[in-house]
């Protein structure tokens, strides 16, 4: 009796004991059931992290055919589209600085990868380079400021001189305002409100203020485009598919040496525009030769229109001294135009930007439209390298078809 009676209620309290851990599994085996998968994942992190593969091999792709994957991915696709457009409307102006930037450091990378392809390290190329752009702005302000500010003293004080040759009906300039009526016109300007006035006044000083505050923003973030621009290369091409990305870094690095081609020439075809104009303008004795200068080379980086409105400007003033200097300052910027189309952009530039003529006149006139003055800029190098991707992407698709 004792033993089994003693045996029973043990068996029987083990038993119960075994029910009631099967049961509650987690209580008899608290560690293996709790953290055994996580363990187990880890291990098999740890054993498939390498040397080539830090993070592991990639996982087997989706399931493209999966109506929740499609349904999941058009609505993403509509997300990020209405994403990036609020952020265009929202962020434009700070787009363009980065546009800016970005087309001044591809300008200025030639020289940058000369000067790399000569020993020098990047980092103190790229210093270099911004170096000597500081000099030449710098020494270009210290050599033209003080002539123009005495030019611009010695304007003033011709004014009354000037407003007694348009009451001279013998003059040029007295029949053109009795012609047109200059005078009245800029005595109606004049007698304006004086809030008007103000407004303007306070319209261009804040617009001075902001102007400096873009150009320091777009000189930071070209020199940090111009130092870290080969990173931004390898990045940019890492997204193209492998077996499209020698195609893509042959295309892609045309479109930089015609943007940086483009940058160049242009800048180069300017200086030699205002040194001629200046030239000129001394040889026929036009008063203001200086400003006049700097004001076409200025205008001489906007393609197609800008030249042409620099020698409108400076045959109006010309005009103050006689008709056939006038006239003969018109032939003049009607000659160079013409040479630097024909003689100087095929020897400054050479094939680097070879844009059709009346797509440079579109294009121009389209960025001018979207982006004003910078839009009218960037429109001929940015057309450029559209007619490359049409002409090696599109046309031979287009052929094979």
């Amino acid at each position: 009796m004792g033993p089994l009676t003693g045996g029973r209620p043990n068996g029987s309290t083990a038993t119960g004991a075994g029910a009631e851990l099967g049961h509650h599994p987690s209580v008899a085996q608290p560690h293996l059931d709790a953290e055994g998968p996580i363990a187990e994942a880890e291990a098999d992190a740890a054993r498939s992290s390498t040397t080539q593969q830090p993070l592991g091999p990639p996982g087997s792709p989706l399931d493209r055919r999966s109506p929740f994957l499609i349904g999941f991915t058009a609505a993403l696709g509509v997300a990020v589209v209405v994403a990036l457009a609020y952020l265009v409307v929202v962020a434009s102006d700070v787009l363009v600085l980065i546009g800016v930037a970005l087309f001044l450091a591809l300008g200025l990378e030639p020289a940058v990868s000369w000067l790399a392809r000569r020993g020098l390290r990047r980092g103190f190329a790229v210093a270099l380079v911004c170096l000597g752009f500081v000099v030449v702005v710098g020494g270009f302000l210290a050599l033209a400021v003080p002539p123009l500010i005495e030019q611009a003293a010695a304007f003033l004080g011709q004014v009354p001189r000037y407003l007694q040759l348009v009451q001279d009906r013998s003059s040029t300039v007295g029949q053109l305002d009795a012609r047109f009526g200059l005078q009245q016109h800029f005595q109606q300007a004049l007698a304006s409100d004086g809030s008007t006035l103000f407004d303007g006044v306070l319209g261009v000083g804040t617009a001075v203020l902001g102007g400096l505050g873009d150009t320091v923003v777009v000189v930071v973030l070209t020199v940090y485009f111009l130092a870290t621009l080969p990173g931004m290369r390898r990045a940019a091409y890492r997204l193209a598919p492998a077996s499209r990305r020698p195609r893509t870094i042959l295309i892609g690095d045309a479109i930089c040496v015609r943007f940086g081609g483009y940058v160049l020439g242009n800048v180069v075809m300017s200086v030699i525009a205002g040194a001629v104009t200046f030239v000129w303008l001394l040889v026929l004795g036009v008063p203001y030769a200086l400003p006049l200068a700097v004001l076409v080379a200025l205008l001489d980086l906007i393609p197609v229109v800008g030249a042409v409105i620099g020698g409108v400007l400076t045959a109006l003033v010309a005009l103050t001294v006689s008709w056939p200097t006038a006239l003969a300052t018109v032939g003049f910027f009607v000659l160079y135009k013409l040479v630097e189309d024909y003689l100087l952009m095929p020897k400054i530039m050479g094939r680097t930007v070879e844009v059709p003529a009346l797509l440079t006149v579109v294009a121009v006139l389209i960025g001018g439209a979207l982006l004003g003055v910078v839009g009218a800029v960037v429109a001929i190098p940015v057309a450029a390298a559209v007619l490359l991707i049409v002409q090696e992407i599109a046309v031979p698709r287009l052929d094979r078809t």
